[in-house]
């Protein structure tokens, strides 16, 4: 089948972005730093490396961020199972920190390359891939089409398609087109995702429906022994958590919290903000609100007098999931999309999240049908619900049911392991 020309539109795309690309490395530069990254490892972004090419089969898998990077890490393990090298790309320094933690041995990371004609032919040169991964809705004009001209694999994991991307999608239909023609394996989290791919052309026999890949994702790692001294500090105290806070959010966790402690005076709220480089400024907020807190970071236990312990670490939300018995998933007071439900159900948590949850709307209908969440309008609804829950039989109900859901969905990640192995060896 003849595939789709590529348009005028991308032709100025790849001009802009080869004439822009010192620009887009200053712009690269600024972020490191604002975000404490590895200046060291800056050249990445402009597809330099320092590492060499391991021999044998390599797949290379984009993830651009936390959430995305943690859905693909049973992925990744299965394929170094199987003797297939994986590159893991990310581009924010959170998630470079935790692929350092938690990659196994004979995956690596790098940041990934900008879209520049520059950066991507570096990178390909170098790493020689035999499959290219892009997860969810990371899209890049360059990339694709340097990989696809070098005749490898292209697939889409765990794909989504917001309303606002599919209207910009659609008024530059025909380079979309021409793009998406070119995967040769597209899978969707939801049917609706398939469907409008496939009109932007995709082709329709081999995009699929499969599900969310963070639903199959293995439950995250936490210090077991650290779980028995942190258990036994806490004692018997109500307690829950507040994870993936974002800017703004905080304040209203705070006066959530002040709701549950005029009801249960002895309650601790562990506070887990999604981007721990602000933790400075959240535990100023918090002590001029009257707080008493702890911070993980300073090596400060929660102590009796403890109010909010804030759990300013990468790499410990497994631990702070075992811990609470509630979990109020963040990112849903703010336009950001929502955050990974899948995860603290792993834990028999009882799941509260707000009402902004696009990115995993999904998920929380379905575990809405099934009583494994609840949804809470504002800060003063969701201190009532913490607090009813610690005195009713609803909270082991919605523990068992979130449990339930994400036994459930035990398979995808075997599955798609197959499918890719099947792919390079075509």
């Amino acid at each position: 089948m003849s595939l789709p020309a590529l348009t005028p539109t991308y032709r100025l795309y790849q001009a802009l972005t080869a004439i822009g690309a010192p620009l887009a490395m200053r712009e690269a530069r600024k972020r490191f730093r604002e975000t404490d990254g590895p200046l060291d490892r800056l050249p990445e972004r402009a597809g330099y490396t320092t590492l060499p090419r391991p021999e044998g089969r390599l797949v290379w898998i984009h993830a651009v961020s936390v959430g995305e990077f943690r859905s693909i890490l049973g992925l990744v393990e299965r394929l170094v199972a199987k003797g297939i090298h994986v590159l893991v790309t990310t581009t924010s320094t959170t998630s470079a920190t935790l692929a350092a933690e938690r990659l196994p041995q004979g995956a690596l990371h790098q940041f990934s390359p900008l879209d520049t004609p520059q950066a991507t032919r570096r990178f390909l040169d170098h790493w020689r891939p035999d499959l290219v991964a892009f997860v969810e809705s990371e899209i890049w004009p360059n990339q694709i089409i340097a990989a696809h001209r070098r005749g490898l694999p292209l697939v889409l994991l765990n794909a989504r398609l917001s309303a606002r991307s599919l209207k910009r999608w659609q008024k530059l239909s025909a380079t979309a087109q021409s793009l998406f023609a070119r995967f040769s394996l597209i899978l969707c989290q939801v049917k609706g995702t398939e469907q409008a791919l496939t009109l932007l052309g995709a082709n329709a026999k081999t995009t699929q429906t499969t599900g969310d890949l963070k639903a199959d994702a293995d439950p995250l790692s936490f210090d077991t022994a650290e779980a028995t001294r942190l258990t036994a500090l806490i004692g018997d105290r109500p307690l829950w958590a507040a994870t993936s806070t974002h800017e703004g959010e905080e304040e209203q966790v705070s006066a959530a919290h002040r709701i549950v402690t005029s009801q249960s005076p002895e309650a601790l709220l562990i506070l887990v903000p999604r981007h721990p480089e602000r933790a400075d400024t959240i535990a100023h907020q918090l002590a001029e609100e009257g707080w008493t807190l702890a911070r993980r970071s300073l090596g400060q236990d929660p102590t009796p007098e403890t109010q909010i312990y804030l759990a300013d670490t990468l790499g410990e939300t497994g631990l702070w999931y075992h811990l609470a018995p509630i979990a109020f998933v963040a990112g849903s007071f703010t336009p950001v999309g929502g955050h990974n439900p899948y995860e603290p159900a792993h834990f028999d948590c009882a799941i509260l999240h707000g009402p902004l949850y696009a990115n995993f709307a999904l998920a929380y209908g379905e575990m809405t049908r099934r009583e494994a969440c609840l949804e809470v309008e504002d800060a003063t609804a969701l201190g009532l619900t913490v607090a009813g829950l610690f005195q009713s039989p609803r909270l082991a109900s919605l523990q068992s049911n979130a449990r339930a859901y994400v036994t459930s969905a035990k398979t995808l990640q075997d599955d798609i392991t197959t499918r890719l192995v099947a792919l390079i060896e075509a």
